[in-house]
């Protein structure tokens, strides 16, 4: 299982980001655009698990849920992944303290920031550099996150195949 800690934004957000990417969109055609059903704020990236690690990362999640606040949060700026992955940034305070409690202690914290990924591009390609830097003065509205969940990305299954990202548990901040 490809799993990985998230935040989904509430929907006058997406609806926010998908009005600021429409043009995006229409000059960059080739590549793969996330579908704004699955957009979601990666915190921890766990990568591949064995299916019976399931209960336990979703035991550290539930724990990590219970002891941390309702977060105040915006996406702002954007970026990409070794060219290929567009995203766009998040931002709000004690963010970085959530995302170091969803880190697991044998798992590599390889991708260190907190972003909800748009786009890829099947190789490097100087346009998505180029709609990151575009799309570096995006702000979005605020919201409070008030969940945590745990997600499945199966590569390959979504429309057009996309990934498809599949929410196995949730947990509210705050809970204790």
């Amino acid at each position: 299982m490809r799993l990985f800690a998230a935040i989904r934004p509430p929907q006058n957000v997406i609806d926010h980001l998908a009005v600021a990417l429409a043009d995006a969109q229409s000059f960059a055609p080739d590549l793969r655009w996330a579908e704004p059903s699955q957009w979601h704020i990666t915190l921890a990236f766990y990568g591949e698990q064995p299916s019976g690690a399931l209960d336990d990362i979703a035991a550290h999640l539930a724990n990590v849920a219970a002891q941390s606040k309702p977060h105040r949060l915006h996406l702002r700026g954007s970026g990409t992944f070794g060219g290929r992955t567009l995203w766009i940034g998040v931002g709000g305070a004690d963010l970085r303290k959530l995302m170091a409690a969803a880190e697991l202690d044998d798992v590599d914290p390889g991708r260190q920031r907190a972003h909800l990924t748009v786009a890829r591009a099947p190789r490097q390609v100087g346009v998505a550099k180029e709609l990151a830097r575009a799309l570096a003065v995006y702000t979005g509205p605020e919201w409070t996150a008030t969940e945590l969940e745990l997600v499945e990305s199966v590569l390959g299954a979504g429309r057009g195949g996309r990934p498809l990202h599949d929410t196995c548990r949730r947990f509210r901040l705050g809970t204790c």
